[in-house]
């Protein structure tokens, strides 16, 4: 038995529409309580996953709203057990009131992602999609929704249920002749299982190598701005979100901190950072924006080296060559100002960082076109299709250390080393594996897991 828990699930602001969820055993009886419908009988009557037209009764008996409810009885609901919804308008006065009620009926408050660890814990889905779930609600992508949704429908699972059959197949095989010898169970040969063991490392190999791209898919592109001052850094900033989100003047220094935002380019998030202008200065407070500006060119997966293509190259622009070297991730020269004559050096840009320069002017808003094209080319999708790349990091380090327990048992192997002595680092795998789909994981790593949702989901 199950205690009812009720939680708003969406955002505590007005809207147009707000919504209160209800799990647990016995979760249909209160919410008919405080919900009289326009026709039919009781809420408690109506079919699943029907939408009710009614009024929400407060404590005095006059309608608290009109609203729409809707029942879903275990174990075919979301939670896999009875749960109820009511679909109110987005006053929040209104949803804490009916929270209030349902709490005074036996509900208690729902806490952070309870309602999906409850549809865990019923089976309802693995800890992959679980986990699926808040990486869908924090998308910030359509493409990283789209693969959350993928693993959410059990992509993931079933790659990683793949291998734990592979190996569960070879362990079970071997214990078979052990335990039963008299019995007619072909023999165990260690070729076979060898032959296995590299179809399991093969596949666990293909799942670590993508979540380089899953990383970026979730959290984007930390993207360094450099340059000297007036080289248009904060002019390209703004142009590339599409608004004036930085201080541009003509007047170099203007940009004393890191301003970061946001932006979608060439299909890649990129969290961009705008930074000081690079040179020698006395000036204390542009002192540490330029410390900051070489820190977040060192820490950056990609740099944008902005140059003033309308005059020559300076000593100030020695210090955007040398911070681009010392970043080591890839760096993408810009020529800003190809709206005036041109001045700088190209050749020298390109030879000093080794790429070829794309040309733009920020002020005109000319050569996004082929920036975007530059940077997707540079984070271009993977061969693992959307739905199937791992973006987690706890996900991944099970797959890593899965990974090793197999290499290692094939290893022993082709080293000789007796089966019962090597197959303990297949049982490892096993283990760690579990751990991703749900099989093995500790309680205080569930805890953890639903502690990042949000109240009401």
């Amino acid at each position: 038995m199950s205690d009812v828990i009720a939680a708003i699930s969406t955002a505590a602001a007005v809207s147009a529409i707000g919504i209160v969820r209800m799990s647990g055993d016995g979760a249909i009886e209160i919410a008919s309580g405080v919900f009289r419908p326009y026709f039919g009988g009781p809420l408690e009557k109506a079919p699943d996953r029907k939408l009710i037209l009614g009024d929400i009764i407060g404590e005095n008996g006059m309608p608290l709203d009109s609203c729409l409810a809707t029942v879903s009885r275990g174990p075919g609901s979301y939670t896999g057990e009875d749960t109820a919804e009511f679909q109110c308008h987005g006053s929040p006065v209104v949803l804490a009131e009916l929270l209030r009620l349902l709490f005074g009926a036996g509900a208690r408050q729902a806490l952070r992602g309870e309602f999906t660890k409850r549809a865990f814990l019923n089976g309802r889905m693995d800890l992959s999609g679980a986990e699926a779930v808040i990486d869908i609600i924090e998308a910030e992508t359509p493409e990283a929704a789209q693969n959350a949704v993928g693993q959410l429908g059990g992509a993931i699972f079933e790659k990683v249920n793949s291998v734990y059959d592979i190996l569960t197949g070879v362990l079970s095989h071997f214990h078979a002749v052990v335990d039963f010898p008299d019995e007619d169970v072909e023999p165990f040969e260690n070729e076979a299982a060898l032959s296995s063991l590299r179809e399991a490392q093969a596949a666990l190999e293909k799942l670590s190598a993508g979540f380089s791209r899953g990383q970026i898919l979730r959290d984007g592109v930390r993207c360094a701005i450099i340059g000297r001052p007036n080289a248009g850094k904060s002019s390209l900033l703004n142009t590339l979100l599409g608004f004036e989100r930085a201080i541009v003047t003509p007047i170099a220094g203007t940009t004393r901190d890191v301003v970061e935002e946001k932006a979608r380019i060439g299909g890649v998030l990129l969290r961009l950072s705008d930074t000081a202008g690079l040179r020698e200065t006395d000036d204390p407070v542009e002192s540490i924006g330029v410390s900051r500006a070489r820190s977040a060119a060192e820490s950056a997966q990609l740099v944008l080296a902005v140059f003033d293509g309308s005059e020559p190259l300076s000593a100030d622009d020695e210090d955007t060559f040398a911070a681009a070297a010392s970043s080591g991730a890839p760096v993408i020269p810009v020529v800003n100002k190809t709206d005036l004559p041109l001045g700088a050096d190209i050749s020298t840009i390109e030879n000093r960082l080794g790429e070829k320069v794309c040309f733009v002017s920020a002020k005109e808003s000319s050569g996004m076109d082929e920036l975007s094209a530059r940077v997707a080319r540079l984070f271009e999708n993977s061969s693992i299709p959307i739905g199937e790349i791992i973006t987690n990091a706890r996900q991944a380090e099970a797959i890593k250390r899965a990974l090793e327990s197999v290499e290692a048992a094939a290893s022993g192997f082709e080293a000789g080393i007796t089966p019962d002595a090597v197959l303990t680092e297949a049982e490892t795998a096993l283990e760690a594996l579990g751990e991703i789909t749900g099989r093995t994981v500790r309680d205080d790593v569930i805890e953890d897991i639903f502690s990042r949702f949000c109240v009401g989901k």
